[in-house]
Parts: C-alpha cells; sequence; structure tokens
C-alpha cells in the first residue's frame, strides 16, 4: 500500500490532537501543522489591536494581512514549533486564556476561515503533511489520503488541558478549564461555516484512557493497510 501523502487529523479541543500529529509527522518525515495556529495568531492580534471578536470585517482584514511564520522548534523546546508575527516570536501568548476565550469565535466567521483556507492547502500540497484542525478531512482537504477523528469525553480533556494550565498557573481551576472546554465545543459544533464533524470516511479512534503510543498504532495500522 502506497503511503499517505496528505493525513487529516480533526477532533475537539483537548483531545490530544497536536501531540499525535507532530509523533506522527515526525516518525514519518511528514511537515506538521496544527491549523488552529493561524486562528489563534489572529486571535492574538484582535486582543491587541482591541478588535471585538464579533467584527467581521476587520478580523478579515487581519486574516488577509497576517504576516506569520511557522518554524521548527528547538530540539530542546518544550513547543512542537515557533510562531512569530511580523517577526516577534509569540509562540507562548497564543496559549494565553485571553487568546483562548475568543479563538473559538474569531474562526467562526466564514470570512477569517476563507482567508486562511488557501494558506492551508498551499502547505498541503507543497509537502507531504499531516495537518490538524476541526475541519481539515470535511473542508481543508476533503481528499486527503487518510483523515482520523480524535475523540475523548468532556471529562479526560479536561483533566488534560487542566494539566497543561497549571504549568502556566498553578492556581488555575479545574472549573474554569470545564467551561472553556465546553463552550469551545458549542461553538465549534454548531458554528455555520465549517463544524466540527467526523468525516464520513474517518478513522475514529476514542483516546479515553489510551496512552500516545496506542493512538499512534492504531493511526499506523491504517497508513499500511493494517
Amino acid at each position: 500500500m502506497t503511503a499517505p501523502r496528505t493525513i487529516a487529523l480533526d477532533g475537539p479541543a483537548g483531545v490530544g490532537k497536536s501531540t499525535i500529529g507532530k509523533l506522527l509527522a515526525d516518525r514519518h518525515h511528514y511537515l506538521f501543522l496544527d491549523t488552529g495556529v493561524l486562528y489563534r495568531a489572529v486571535s492574538l492580534v484582535a486582543v491587541r489591536q482591541g478588535i471585538a471578536s464579533a467584527d467581521t470585517a476587520r478580523l478579515r482584514e487581519v486574516a488577509r494581512d497576517l504576516d506569520v511564520e511557522i518554524l521548527r522548534a528547538e530540539p530542546e523546546s518544550e513547543f512542537m514549533y515557533r510562531v512569530s508575527i511580523d517577526g516577534e516570536d509569540v509562540t507562548e501568548i497564543l496559549r494565553s486564556p485571553e487568546v483562548e476565550q475568543i479563538v473559538s469565535e474569531v474562526s467562526a466567521h466564514p470570512q477569517v476561515r476563507a482567508e486562511l483556507l488557501q494558506r492551508q492547502r498551499e502547505i498541503a500540497r507543497a509537502n507531504p503533511s499531516v495537518l490538524v484542525g476541526r475541519d481539515i478531512g470535511t473542508v481543508v482537504l476533503p481528499d486527503a489520503d487518510l483523515k482520523v477523528y480524535l475523540d475523548a469525553t468532556l471529562e479526560e480533556r479536561t483533566m488534560r488541558r487542566h494539566r497543561e494550565r497549571l504549568q502556566q498557573d498553578p492556581m488555575y481551576p479545574y472549573e474554569r478549564v470545564l467551561a472553556e472546554l465546553q463552550r469551545r465545543d458549542k461553538l465549534d459544533t454548531e458554528r455555520a461555516s465549517s463544524p466540527l464533524r467526523v468525516p464520513d470516511d474517518a478513522l475514529l479512534i476514542d483516546t479515553t484512557g489510551k496512552d500516545v503510543d496506542a493512538v499512534l498504532l492504531a493511526i499506523e495500522a491504517r497508513m499500511t493497510g493494517g
């Protein structure tokens, strides 16, 4: 079986898409792109410029003019990649609560998604790629060679995301993380443009209680026709 050139990896927030996608890409020498980074970059610019998350026209301009660069992280780095906007390294800031609060609303605008869609497709066409997001297999790469949808219980996802938050703020409340994920799930699944849904031909993996190696093995079995 010929190895897939494009792999689409979708799923809700906190399910482990970025971790799995990056490891998969590294193991098989694919380019890795977490497409959510682009929406976070637009959201960060909006926060800094005082643009409301409902201001479609200005957010579209930000997406259109966005000078963003995604680079490979240093081997010893805790990050999967480095992100710069206008030459400034914003990698850590993209995960700030301020960005987290509006990114689903920003990404729900069809005009914003349209501005960033072509960039994502160009990246995938240029290299064997693993693209991670919420509409990769349904909208960005509907003809991807392999589509994977990761899921997990809300409790499991909240625990994972809470562990991440505690590294930034030891006092970050579990209840706040739970509310954030519930809100993001609602926005992601109910938005009019490119809502989160399982592609018809996707490999569906419930990661609840599974370690990273088990999930990778399931994907790799599909990659090789196993």
